[in-house]
């Protein structure tokens, strides 16, 4: 399979899972916004936004980051959580 058909399928899979804690969580989000829209866009949540804002910094801090590296974690963090 090629990276596309890996990083759809693991997707799929992650959904498997009952509960992620937050860490993993953050983790996947950040990883699938940059793979599928690349660098952070848009303007910081607010204060009160915690949740928003968590997701935020953590898409952030992958800043630079190719779509094609991105999606290449997603699947090897998904791969690991399954095992």
């Amino acid at each position: 399979m090629g990276l596309a058909e890996d990083f759809k399928k693991a997707q799929k899979d992650i959904r498997s899972l009952d509960s992620l804690d937050t860490d993993n969580l953050l983790k996947l989000y950040a990883l699938y916004k940059q793979g599928t829209e690349g660098d952070v866009s848009g303007k910081r949540p607010g204060m009160l936004d915690l949740k928003g804002r968590a997701k935020y910094d953590a898409w952030s801090k992958l800043e630079g980051t190719s779509e094609e590296e991105a999606q290449k974690k997603y699947v090897a963090l998904v791969k690991k959580l399954l095992a």
